[in-house]
């Protein structure tokens, strides 16, 4: 029986994000309230009678065997695994999924009966936690392909409150010691001698479980990744990543109702001179151990970019959290006007 502070913590956090839609079956479990919703995981979810619930949180999940589709979650941590009850769309999203999910319940489709998945990782069979750039998702890797999430929280609060429940629970697995290690100096802790390259920083936990956090080289590749999208128009050193936020890119759908749209994931960075949306691959980076060769795709594929000088206003939508922010640039075909007009003014 949880605490009374536990049940109304759990019961705070069971909301859906206002911008995503879920199916039946999921807006049923963020109706459940207090003690409801702690005697439906007993009921449901549970694998293990002496389980506890310890948090809860909603955010969108990433497999590595689809990395193409995002998902909606109500992700579910107990003191024995991480339950991802997942949108039962997602099973009907892709026809290459059958291995990966049973359909077994597939004759429940035409009754009133509404299915969920539940996609479970036990914490006995975790081995890292890799965090994104400011805490913004982070990964979590088992012991092969199928048991690799991404839960793309796109909130650097949600992240920081889920990475201590789970650190706090792993610290009650009884797991066999690590042998001793030996005392080793800074360069051979975090430099490898083959490379030069420093490594990112990890936080080894009791339970032998990696938790991996990204150095400040991250961001300068990330740095000049963006340079060279600009086409060497601006000077490196002086370029700063000011902002590096998950966003979702509004596209109205035609031939739909009024004031319906789609929600596209970008990675939206903003340099002291551009704005950029970029697809960023959230799942496949850093290789797992046993991936036999790199993904099809670059991390950060470029989706747009405009200079902050064409930038003609910024329009704010007061609606909810999260906001909505429209940018509209100024429809200049040139990168640059002036450039060119000296360049056919004095010749060659």
């Amino acid at each position: 029986y949880p605490s009374e502070f536990l049940v109304q913590k759990i019961t705070e956090d069971n909301q859906i994000p206002v911008h995503l839609h879920v199916s039946v079956s999921l807006q049923y479990v963020a109706g459940l309230k207090g003690s409801a919703l702690v005697e439906f995981f007993h009921g449901n979810i549970a694998e293990v009678e002496n389980e506890e619930l310890r948090h809860l949180m909603w955010s969108s999940v990433l497999f590595y065997k689809t990395p193409n589709v995002e998902v909606m979650a109500c992700v579910l941590l107990s003191t024995k695994a991480i339950y991802f009850l997942l949108d039962d769309s997602f099973v009907h999203a892709d026809e290459h999924q059958s291995d990966f999910w049973n359909k077994e319940n597939s004759d429940c489709e035409n009754s009133s009966f509404h299915l969920s998945c539940c996609f479970v990782l036990k914490l006995n069979d975790l081995q890292s936690v890799n965090v994104g750039l400011f805490d913004q998702y982070f990964r979590i890797t088992g012991h092969s392909a199928d048991h690799i999430v991404t839960c793309l929280t796109r909130d650097s609060y949600n992240t920081h409150t889920f990475i201590q429940q789970l650190m706090a629970v792993l610290s009650l697995l009884a797991r066999t010691p690590s042998p001793e290690p030996v005392d080793k100096d800074f360069y051979s802790e975090f430099g490898s001698k083959n490379t030069g390259k420093m490594e990112n920083y990890e936080l080894i936990h009791s339970s032998r479980v990696k938790f991996i956090y990204p150095n400040e080289e991250e961001i300068g590749d990330l740095a000049f990744l963006v340079a060279e999208k600009m086409d060497g128009l601006t000077n490196l050193p002086s370029l700063n990543i000011l902002l590096y936020v998950l966003a979702f890119q509004v596209n109205h759908v035609e031939g739909s109702a009024p004031n319906t749209s789609s929600l596209q994931p970008k990675t939206l960075i903003l340099t002291s001179s551009d704005l950029f949306l970029f697809d960023e691959d959230y799942i496949s980076y850093p290789l797992p151990e046993f991936a036999k060769e790199p993904p099809k795709r670059d991390k950060y594929q470029l989706a747009d970019g405009r200079r902050i000088r064409d930038l003609d206003r910024v329009l704010m939508g007061y609606q909810p959290y999260p906001q909505a922010l429209t940018f509209v640039f100024d429809d200049v075909q040139d990168q640059d006007l002036m450039h060119n007009l000296t360049l056919d003014h004095f010749g060659e």
